[in-house]
Formats: C-alpha cells, sequence, structure tokens
C-alpha cells in the first residue's frame, strides 16, 4: 500500500512542521516579517508589501506573491523556487503557547511524496534558524 500520509483531495500533498520558542508571540511576529526573518524562511533578499496580490522575488530566484496578511497572527503566500514546475502555498501561523510561541509552517500543493519529505526537512532547519536568531537577539 502506497504510503499517503499528507495528501489532500483538494490541495494535494501538505506538510505541517511547528515549534515553540521562547519568546513572546509580539517579538516572533517582528521578526519573522523584518528582512532577516523573511530571509530565513521566504528567501535571501525577500521583501513583503503587506497586501494581497503583492509580488516578490527573493536573491536565489524564489517568486510568488501575498495572498493574505493578518499582522501578529498569520501570513500566507505562494512560493516556487527555482527548478520547481509549480508554485505551492506557505503559511506561518503565530500563536501564543505556554512558555513562549508557537511557529506553524504549513505548505500545500507540494507535488509528491519525496517533495513532501523534502520541504518537511526544509521547515524543520528554518525553525531551528529562527529559533537560533531570536536567541543570540
Amino acid at each position: 500500500m502506497e504510503n499517503t500520509v499528507g495528501l489532500t483531495k483538494d490541495v494535494g500533498w501538505q506538510i505541517g512542521v511547528s515549534r515553540t520558542l521562547p519568546h513572546p508571540p509580539e517579538e516572533v511576529w517582528s521578526f519573522l516579517t523584518s528582512p532577516p526573518g523573511l530571509s530565513l524562511w521566504l528567501g535571501p533578499g525577500a521583501t513583503l508589501t503587506p497586501e494581497k496580490g503583492a509580488r516578490y522575488d527573493t536573491d536565489d530566484g524564489t517568486t510568488g506573491e501575498v495572498r493574505s496578511f493578518r499582522p501578529g497572527d498569520r501570513l500566507r503566500v505562494t512560493w516556487q523556487p527555482p527548478g520547481w514546475s509549480h508554485d505551492s502555498t506557505v503559511q506561518v501561523v503565530v500563536r501564543p503557547a505556554a512558555g513562549g510561541t508557537s511557529v506553524r509552517f504549513h505548505q500545500e500543493r507540494l507535488a509528491d511524496v519525496d517533495e513532501r519529505a523534502a520541504q518537511r526537512e526544509h521547515w524543520r532547519r528554518v525553525l531551528e534558524a529562527i529559533e537560533a536568531a531570536l536567541s543570540d537577539g
């Protein structure tokens, strides 16, 4: 039997990765939407205009557009790195949690189980980098 964990009827393959960081939600949100934070999760050189439909691109050629932006809560963008034949949708959600703030990355419209596995590792590394940057700051 094929492994179909993460396969949905509506958005194809998806992945969610989260971590609780020992920092207040306002600090985490501020960092995630700052140039250094955007560079860690969206890509180097990323800048976002917080309005629906605003396009962005990164230094490495990743492109996309803002789908929704709710300050202090969530940000949803399309995301297509170089070499991908399709875009996906990435959402980052920030929530108060015991001991700090829960940060969750959710990505949908992935091509297949292999891309899903690769993105799971990608978002885990991103969360580690975010945690390290906040701890150093």
